[in-house]
């Protein structure tokens, strides 16, 4: 289906009725070219909920994914389980010939994200990755700047912040066998996102430091994390989850000056430009405009191009946070490999 439109409404199979499978598959359902067609949900409540959310009837709403897969007609499925289950269920899903729009992190073990970026670079089926800043126009805007320019960013200072300890307790998102790891792997993913993707850089190592919640050193609480990366440029990435409000600050230099992108909860963010001697708030920036990810996986399906986030990005974001999780355990920079 590739690079041609398809010649009905595209038909979504949704895995996963939390949040993000009625959210996003609800954008998917107010899209004229798509629809919901099934879900699947291995709790029979989420299964209701989602069902009266996207219109699913019971007779196409089933508790194993794979039996929707083998069950019913779809072009294209959203996946928004937790995070160790992402990779053999976008597996299946390209198995079967199946566009994905899968959650972040792609997965949460680096040689399996590495599978799945050559798969796609080889596939006509789209691969598309959940990071929203990829859509959000100040990250947009900031990417551009070393995209189309000389300047290259020397020296990056990141951090967010969130109830995210307390929120989660006794949920999947604080089990490390369904999360992959703490907050890092959770709203941190984002950031470590947002750091490499907007600049664009290659990081090479990394030395990280961590306040784990339990007893394993498997669920952080609080990361540190001081990067290099291969034109000597070095970034602090900050997660901390034990404060009152989520803010996101991310400050990046270069030898003309700096962008700053901020912003408070899950608004979007703000573009601040700094000069030697001048501050200046991006006029350019509709706040408004910026794209949901349903439409934009739509059209990378009917046009063929690439999605804003590659299974590649996502790669590189798992690559360097188990690094992270390993200096943290072994107190040791650790190399970041993106063979």
């Amino acid at each position: 289906m590739s690079g041609q439109s398809p010649p009905e409404k595209l038909r979504v199979g949704v895995i996963g009725g939390g949040f993000i499978g009625t959210t996003v598959g609800r954008a998917f359902e107010e899209d004229p070219r798509s629809t919901v067609v099934a879900l699947a949900d291995v709790s029979e409540v989420a299964r209701a909920e989602a069902g009266n959310a996207l219109y699913v009837g019971q007779g196409s709403q089933y508790e194993r994914y794979e039996a929707m897969l083998d069950a019913e007609e779809l072009d294209a499925v959203l996946i928004g389980t937790p995070h160790a289950f992402h990779y053999e269920q976008v597996t299946a899903a390209l198995d079967r010939g199946l566009h994905v729009l899968c959650d972040k992190p792609l997965t949460t073990d680096r040689e399996k994200a590495r599978e799945l970026a050559e798969r796609a670079e080889t596939s006509d089926q789209v691969l598309m990755v959940g990071y929203q800043r990829h859509l959000n126009e100040a990250f947009v805007e900031a990417r551009e700047r070393w995209a189309d320019s000389e300047l290259t960013p020397r020296f990056i200072s990141a951090e967010i912040t969130q109830d995210w300890i307390s929120r989660f307790e006794d949920t999947w998102r604080t089990d490390p066998d369904l999360s992959g790891g703490g907050n890092l792997y959770d709203t941190g993913s984002h950031l470590v996102d947002a750091v490499l993707w907007t600049t664009g850089l290659t990081p090479t190592s990394v030395q990280a430091e961590m306040k784990f919640a339990d007893e394993d050193d498997r669920v952080d609480e609080r990361a540190q994390l001081t990067v290099a990366f291969e034109n000597g440029a070095s970034a602090s990435i900050s997660v901390f989850s034990d404060a009152p409000c989520v803010r996101e600050h991310i400050h990046v230099w270069d030898d003309e000056g700096a962008v700053y992108l901020e912003g408070r909860q899950w608004e979007p963010r703000q573009l601040t430009e700094i000069r030697e001697d001048s501050t200046t708030v991006s006029p350019y920036i509709d706040q408004q405009r910026g794209e949901d990810k349903a439409a934009v996986f739509i059209d990378c399906i009917e046009s063929g191009k690439t999605p804003p986030a590659t299974a590649r990005d996502a790669f590189a974001v798992t690559a360097l946070t188990e690094a992270a999780y390993e200096s943290a355990r072994n107190g040791e920079r650790v190399t970041v490999s993106l063979d």
